[in-house]
């Protein structure tokens, strides 16, 4: 196995505003975007629009994302969490109140038994991410 596991995430005609959340608030450079329009791709009209493919990065951390033309399943982003080892309790903060907004605390940014500061919050577009930061000494 070469590298790490990169997350792919799905949306339903809401990849590009995805993609521009996610760059903003988590500081990633967009390496490509495509599309269904754009490719030779078979989709149906209203999806032309819709993002085939984009790829955003910053340094290792990476992220890929596209919108499925096809419609979705009532169950289609559960079992599956984004977790983000935080370089210092700032940046916690800052990913913690991003992703909050118009999203849903599943868990206090708080201190843990296990000595991190740790929380969960399913962001707008339903993803679960977990913010993890180890206590410096």
């Amino acid at each position: 196995m070469k590298g790490t596991i990169i997350p792919y995430l799905t949306f339903y005609g809401e990849g590009k505003e995805a993609a521009e959340f996610y760059a903003n608030l988590l500081g990633l450079e967009e390496v490509g975007m495509q599309k269904y329009a754009d490719a030779n791709f078979p989709h149906p009209p209203e999806a032309a629009d819709y993002v085939l493919h984009c790829h955003l990065k910053k340094g290792d951390f990476q992220i890929m994302l596209a919108d499925s033309a096809d419609k979705p399943s009532e169950n289609n982003k559960h079992g599956v969490a984004l977790l983000i080892n935080c370089e210092n309790v700032e940046e916690a903060n800052h990913l913690y109140n991003g992703l909050r907004e118009e999203g849903e605390i599943l868990m206090e940014l708080q201190d843990t038994f296990w000595g991190a500061k740790y929380g969960k919050v399913k962001d707008k577009f339903g993803f679960t991410w977990d913010l993890n930061c180890e206590k410096e000494g």
